[in-house]
């Protein structure tokens, strides 16, 4: 177990640093200049060229670069252009909150998805099976900012049932915080259960036709202890990795539920700062991003290993 996370921290190094490098770059190629909205109305020459003095813009490219990785690797990622805050503080301001959406949306889409997989497994060709395709589609097709629409206008104007937007701590105020999640969390969770639904079936399919399987069934053991305690384990596997990816995916990917229900998240803080043309910002949120991705492919793994004995013996 040591060994195979020392040797995923020894490949997560040079992929950050390629990550750094090319967001790094991209940023540095888009056109306009933030110096001169922060200059003011007048844009006195004198100060835009003391801004970019103060934020070693007039360096070359490649000094600029790795003065900002030399400060990253030592935990500083800089300060906004646009309010002078520490890049740093305002990760670990928005990232809780987003982390508490991503939690919720993907407990919404494991109860709902998995069940639903496992059912379409075994009834493959009938009703159940058609009918677990078909809304795994209607999930797949209906997107996230009109589903979320329809929601407030719904379940928060008509009927009155849930706060319509906002915000809470689920350490400060549970009960408000649920309140305040059962949208959100039910509208990215759906477009993830379509997901995990179709991959489930999949994987149980295959499964279910292997040779254990078949010598379980001719052992006399129940459909119900052949399907969830040997058929399952084997098919959780491929399920833990989308599981995983689609976790790490949710902490960059939640922007238009965020903007639609009016939660001060991740989404909402990378897209403020690449319209202002906020370096830092963009620059350290991308970079805490592609570490949320690397850390969630190193816990599939090590749930992998947990979970199938097979790989455990290896």
């Amino acid at each position: 177990m040591l060994t195979l996370i020392l040797r995923r921290i020894l490949i997560a190094i040079p992929t950050l640093f390629l990550v750094s490098v090319f967001v790094f770059a991209l940023q540095r190629a888009l056109p306009g200049d933030p110096f001169l909205v922060l200059a003011g109305e007048e844009r006195d020459p004198e100060a835009i060229a003391r801004l970019r003095e103060i934020y070693r813009m007039n360096d070359p490219v490649f000094v600029q670069f790795f003065a900002w990785l030399g400060q990253v690797v030592q935990g500083d990622f800089g300060r906004s252009l646009r309010t002078g805050e520490p890049v740093l503080g305002l990760i670990l301001q928005k990232l809780p909150v987003t982390i508490q959406l991503a939690t919720a949306a993907i407990l919404v889409a494991i109860a709902i998805g998995i069940p639903i997989g496992i059912l379409a497994a075994r009834r493959k060709g009938t009703i159940v099976d058609y009918s677990a395709s078909a809304v795994a589609l209607s999930g797949l097709s209906i997107p996230n900012f009109w589903l979320g629409i329809m929601l407030i206008l719904l379940v928060s104007v008509y009927l009155k049932w849930l706060p319509a937007s906002g915000y809470e701590s689920i350490f400060v105020h549970p009960w408000e915080a649920i309140q305040r999640l059962i949208m959100p969390a039910f509208v990215l969770g759906n477009g993830l259960a379509a997901f995990l639904m179709r991959h489930t079936r999949s994987a149980m399919l295959e499964v279910l036709r292997s040779d254990y399987v078949r010598t379980a069934r001719a052992k006399g053991l129940d459909e119900d202890t052949v399907v969830h305690r040997h058929a399952l384990r084997n098919a959780l596997v491929p399920i833990i990795t989308l599981t995983t990816l689609l976790f790490g995916e949710l902490l960059a990917g939640a922007v238009l539920t965020e903007q639609v229900f009016t939660i001060p998240g991740f989404g909402k803080l990378i897209v403020d700062a690449v319209f202002n043309r906020d370096y830092g910002v963009v620059q350290g949120v991308v970079l805490c991003t592609a570490i949320g991705f690397i850390l969630m492919n190193l816990l599939a793994d090590i749930l992998y290993i947990l979970v199938n004995p097979r790989l455990r013996a290896a």
